[in-house]
């Protein structure tokens, strides 16, 4: 393969957050040799975010140089829980929500990287031995493990730790020996897990592969990075309007890193007002996954339904049962994700009814009308 200088800066340094070792990888990059580049993702919900989309496109530009990507969808590991960032145990998932989860992830990772040319396995094929939790046991001791920040975080807190999670960056290290990786990309929360598999490697007389790591996307609240479990997510199968809108609510200081890591384009200049560059952002995204045609009608709608305050039409509908309360109607909905994000929605003036705030948590549904929930969504209500 012919070194591509262009490319081989971009992989290196946009969206890009660390590399290790720096020198070793820009030299395999430009022996022209294919490298194996391996990305493992849990498939613990439904769906893909814009977060996912930072590191599906780093695979991406490796594959756009000839380089081999390695898909791992972590059917195994997603058992467990990754507990990279998490101050409690993540719960276990069943063996059909993992199926149907990896069948959405498959399709919607497609968007982004070219599905055909990557090779796609599930690390159950080679984890699942009995005996492996043994053997890797003997390779690393429990100081390293514990050694994580977010395990000395939840002992501090003397909150417990399964040993199934002190085994997980052992599992996922592991799966880098059995791909023979070169390279691993993850987020920079990934370190540890990423940092893991050098060492699982070495201990196998395998060489180290060389690690990759991409900033976190910060989520539509401009708090947290972007999870569904923080409500703060826009999913990677949104609808063209749905996926505008969602955009439109990233905080103005978070716009550039969106344009840094989720675009081919420069983040805008500085003198353009800060809505008119959410604005070419959220067009830029839209375009990337639905095209020209559907980013223009998106942002139309946008700009009819919130600039000019007019309410939208073809709204989708929502029957409900006269006297259901407004927080079990947004969690069966999934407009919040638990009984405290709905009474803060509530509670914050972000729900209306026919342009009347809703903001008492016992309020029940007793009339038809159109709703809007938080600042660009709107629905109907049927009673």
């Amino acid at each position: 393969m012919k070194a591509d200088e262009g490319k081989i800066k971009e992989i290196l340094e946009k969206g890009t957050a660390e590399v290790i070792e720096r020198a070793h990888l820009e030299q395999a990059l430009r022996s022209g040799r294919k490298l194996k580049v391996k990305f493992g993702i849990d498939p613990t919900a439904p769906d893909l975010h814009l977060g996912h989309m930072v590191l599906l496109r780093k695979l991406r530009q490796f594959q756009d140089l000839g380089h081999l990507a390695i898909l791992i969808i972590g059917d195994f590991t997603a058992r467990i829980g990754d507990p990279s960032g998490k101050e409690t145990a993540r719960k276990p998932l069943k063996e059909a929500e993992i199926k149907q989860n990896t069948k959405k992830y498959l399709n919607q990772a497609g968007k982004i990287i070219d599905i055909k040319k990557a090779k796609i396995l599930h690390n159950s094929r080679w984890l699942c031995d009995a005996s492996l939790p043994i053997t890797l046991s003997a390779k690393v001791s429990v100081q390293q493990v514990l050694e994580r920040e977010d395990f000395q975080k939840r002992l501090s807190a003397h909150q417990s730790i399964t040993m199934l999670e002190l085994l997980y960056p052992l599992f996922q290290g592991y799966d880098s020996v059995a791909v023979n990786a070169d390279v691993e990309i993850g987020g920079n929360d990934q370190k540890f897990n990423l940092i893991a598999g050098r060492k699982i490697q070495r201990a196998f007389n395998i060489p180290e592969q060389d690690i990759l790591t991409a900033p976190l996307l910060v989520g539509t609240d401009g708090v947290k990075k972007m999870s569904k479990s923080a409500g703060n997510y826009i999913a990677l199968d949104e609808k063209p309007n749905e996926m505008f809108s969602k955009i439109m609510m990233v905080p103005d200081k978070e716009v550039d890193n969106y344009f840094s890591l989720l675009t081919d384009i420069m983040p805008q200049a500085q003198n353009i007002k800060p809505m008119e560059a959410k604005k070419n952002l959220a067009w830029e995204i839209v375009k990337n996954f639905y095209g020209e045609k559907e980013a223009n009608k998106a942002k139309e709608y946008f700009e009819k339904t919130f600039s000019k305050k007019e309410t939208p039409e073809d709204l989708k509908n929502y029957k409900v049962k006269a006297g259901e309360s407004w927080i079990n109607f947004l969690l069966g909905n999934k407009f919040a994700f638990s009984r405290t994000g709905a009474k803060r929605l509530l509670s914050g003036g972000a729900i209306e009814l026919d342009g009347v705030k809703v903001v008492w948590a016992g309020e029940k549904i007793t009339k038809s009308g159109v709703a809007k929930i938080g600042k660009y969504k709107y629905i109907k209500i049927e009673v």
